[in-house]
């Protein structure tokens, strides 16, 4: 049996056991996805020394994705990010390595919702609303699948440090968000704002258009506040949970060396989220 699973402190809220269980499950795969939740001082240990127990792969969440980093050889794109949630042990396991393979799949996560949806991006403008872990995800993804980026954030400092690494970007505050929302075609929103207070939104309504996609990282609800008042707009949307798949999605077949059941898996988040 192939063990996989997820570190991070807290995990008890994951929606990763039941997701990939079931893609497990719809391939006939002998494995099992379990949680660990370490000391922050001991993550990245924890990461290094999980092949020794004969862990497949492991996700990695907050707060040690960047504790990650220390630990794996990174491929480039996690490098780029300053982040890895998802770790490979199977080159340490095959004696091909003396550390395991790091990724992120948030990155993986962002495109693969989009094109989900048929929302091109090559060539497009795109806002990110948001400079932390998934703002970054978000801006490199879209970057290198050729869109134009402007990173807008409450910090204005965090934005420009940011867009300054992804190659063609800018980045800004929020004092002129409504024109940037009116000139782009894709929106991210990649804050937490929608998710503990769901009367709240990251874009006001008047700033919306039909000429957008909008896709929201925030998962739960399913329905922000945002992506009513965008579908309002007649603007494609795309909501968290896809992202969330997706990430998920990627690290499967990382692990797995398979295409991915992807309806097994969706059901079986969406199932988690009603």
């Amino acid at each position: 049996m192939d063990v996989y699973g997820l570190i991070g402190n807290p995990v008890g809220h994951s929606l990763s056991p039941p997701m990939h269980e079931a893609g497990y499950e719809a391939l006939g795969l002998d494995a099992r996805y379990v949680t660990f939740e370490p000391d922050a001082d001991a993550a990245a240990a924890a990461v290094a020394g999980a092949a020794d127990l004969g862990v497949a792969g492991l996700n990695v969440t907050v707060p040690f994705k960047r504790d990650a980093l220390d630990a794996v050889d990174a491929a480039p794109l996690a490098e780029r990010i300053g982040a890895v949630n998802t770790v490979d042990y199977g080159p340490v396991r095959a004696g091909e390595a003396d550390r395991p393979r790091g990724h992120n799949t948030d990155a993986a996560g962002v495109t693969r919702a989009l094109a989900h949806h048929d929302v091109a991006i090559d060539g497009r403008d795109a806002l990110v609303v948001g400079a932390g872990g998934a703002g970054r995800a978000a801006a490199f993804a879209l970057a290198d699948a050729g869109a134009v980026v402007h990173v807008a954030n409450r910090t204005a400092e965090r934005a420009v440090d940011l867009a300054e690494a992804v190659p063609g970007a800018s980045g800004g505050g929020l004092n002129d968000l409504g024109e940037r929302v009116a000139a782009a075609d894709l929106l991210v929103n990649a804050t937490s704002v929608g998710m503990e207070a769901p009367e709240e939104t990251p874009v006001p309504a008047d700033h919306l258009h039909g000429d957008l996609a909008v896709l929201d990282a925030v998962y739960a609800p399913i329905e922000t506040r945002l992506l009513r008042e965008a579908a309002a707009a007649g603007a494609t949307t795309v909501d968290g949970a896809w992202m969330l798949l997706f990430q998920g999605v990627e690290a499967f077949e990382i692990w797995t060396g398979e295409t991915a059941p992807v309806d097994a898996m969706n059901a079986a988040l969406r199932a988690e989220l009603e």
